[in-house]
């Protein structure tokens, strides 16, 4: 444990009806005794974790400051593992900052960003994977990445690392006993039993790998542009699809001359829905800056949605535009289908896939639902209903479990090739080292401090 006892307000500060000043030390329940008495005249010493007691703070002259309650929560059993104390004062910001200085000037110091949650790591009360939980819980959107956290916090995460990590020392044991061992009369592992076992831990890693890029669009969202030539129903589309007036909408080409921006929630998944400018060559200066506008909204979104008008004929324009979009994933939508068709289908499947075309009518509210339908599917896929239910990482363990799955995979090609046991071997203790790094077994200073700067104070 740290011998020094650390502060910080524990909720956000400003006006409220309450406030927490959160104290954890060895002497945290010593330096809250130096500034408060109770009404019932008991010492903080006195009692029993997690417990509660009404009384007063008390400046160095005697005058009281605040009328509180204080929750006493003795060590180990407590977040830190330390003796925690919280001061539940009245949400003022005069009384707030006069009791954290009056906590300071009794012995403790203000704790740094995450500094409660690295205590709790530091004296094993988490591992890494629930630290980074915690922080998810904290910035969750929406339920679904607030349930995805809270599983990591129970430590879904950290058992499926430990589980893998063990099936590898297993195995990194076999086969240095084959190699230590080689004279003796023990039984040796063969190259098929170490390919079979490799391969399997290979798949686990993978399926790991897989749910990332799934839970990153849970957590983070996935950012959705309409695009296509002006005059198509791309704000007709917008206003549809979340429901309100957001975008202008006029018979006249050129309206949007700028992106406009709504967030939509589809199955608990945070689409950020654009309308930008229409798409064309123009004269007029200040469309031209909504095109280039529309240009980059391409470049930044995850998913397009090109619009064409069923009612015209397809341009070079609508051609060029398609080709823009091929290196994104992309959605055809053709509108305006309660007018008479002029558009060539079969032109049309010659640059995109038919699966990704979708048939609507703005004005008459038709195909809207299919639209939804294909964003979702281009989104986290058809099992997006199981995604809270699946194991997921985030960016930084992803990158260190494709360092290992590298690891093993360079085993697997050792073994295939018949190379002495020492190349595989070394490769797998290379993986199981590295996974060490997700759970914070073998984690270095700097990954830690990047991990805890996260962190409010107070937490």
């Amino acid at each position: 444990m740290e011998e020094d006892t650390i502060t910080a307000l524990a909720t956000k500060a400003g006006e409220s009806a309450v406030n927490i000043i959160k104290i954890s030390g060895n002497n945290s329940i010593e330096i809250a005794q130096k500034i408060f008495k109770s009404k019932s005249q008991r010492k903080l010493q006195e009692l029993k974790t997690y417990s509660m007691i009404y009384g007063n703070i008390y400046d160095e002259n005697g005058d009281i400051i605040d009328e509180v309650i204080i929750s006493i929560m003795k060590t180990p059993h407590s977040y830190t593992r330390e003796d925690v104390v919280e001061i539940n004062c009245h949400g003022g910001i005069a009384a707030v900052n006069k009791i954290l200085d009056l906590v300071i000037k009794s012995g403790a110091r203000l704790a740094e960003p995450g500094e409660f949650t690295k205590r709790a790591f530091m004296n094993g009360r988490i591992d890494l994977t629930q630290v980074e939980a915690i922080a998810d819980i904290i910035y969750a959107k929406t339920e679904t990445s607030l349930k995805i956290a809270a599983n990591n916090l129970k430590g879904i995460l950290s058992q499926e690392i430990k589980s893998i990590r063990k099936d590898l020392l297993d195995l990194i044991i076999d086969v240095e006993a084959s190699i230590d061992f080689t004279e003796e009369d023990i039984e040796i592992i063969t190259y098929d039993e170490m390919l079979k076992r490799v391969k399997f831990i290979s798949s686990k890693l993978k399926e790991l790998i897989k749910n990332e890029e799934k839970g990153e669009i849970v957590k983070n969202g996935i950012k959705v542009a309409i695009i296509g030539k002006p005059n198509v129903g791309k704000s007709s589309l917008l206003n549809l699809i979340i429901k309100k007036d957001k975008a202008i909408v006029t018979p006249i080409p050129g309206t949007t001359r700028d992106a406009v921006e709504e967030i939509l929630y589809l199955n608990g998944i945070p689409v950020i829905m654009t309308d930008t400018a229409g798409i064309r060559e123009s004269k007029n200066m200040i469309e031209k800056i909504g095109v280039n506008k529309s240009m980059g909204e391409i470049e930044r979104s995850d998913i397009l949605i090109i619009v064409i008008d069923n009612s015209r004929k397809i341009t070079n324009e609508d051609i060029e535009i398609l080709n823009k979009s091929k290196e994104k994933k992309h959605i055809l939508c053709i509108n305006k289908i309660d007018k008479k068709s002029k558009i060539d289908k079969m032109e049309i499947k010659k640059y995109i896939d038919e699966k990704l075309i979708v048939e609507v009518s703005a004005l008459k509210n038709t195909g809207i639902d299919k639209l939804e339908e294909k964003i979702k599917d281009l989104t986290i896929g058809k099992d997006r209903f199981e995604i809270e239910e699946k194991i997921i990482i985030n960016k930084r363990q992803k990158i260190t479990i494709q360092k290992a799955k590298e690891s093993i995979d360079n085993a697997i090609n050792a073994i295939k090739n018949k190379l002495s046991q020492e190349f595989p071997a070394l490769d797998l203790r290379n993986a199981y080292n590295l996974l060490g790094e997700i759970i914070g077994e073998n984690t270095n200073e700097d990954i830690l401090n990047g991990i805890f700067s996260k962190f409010c104070v107070g937490k």
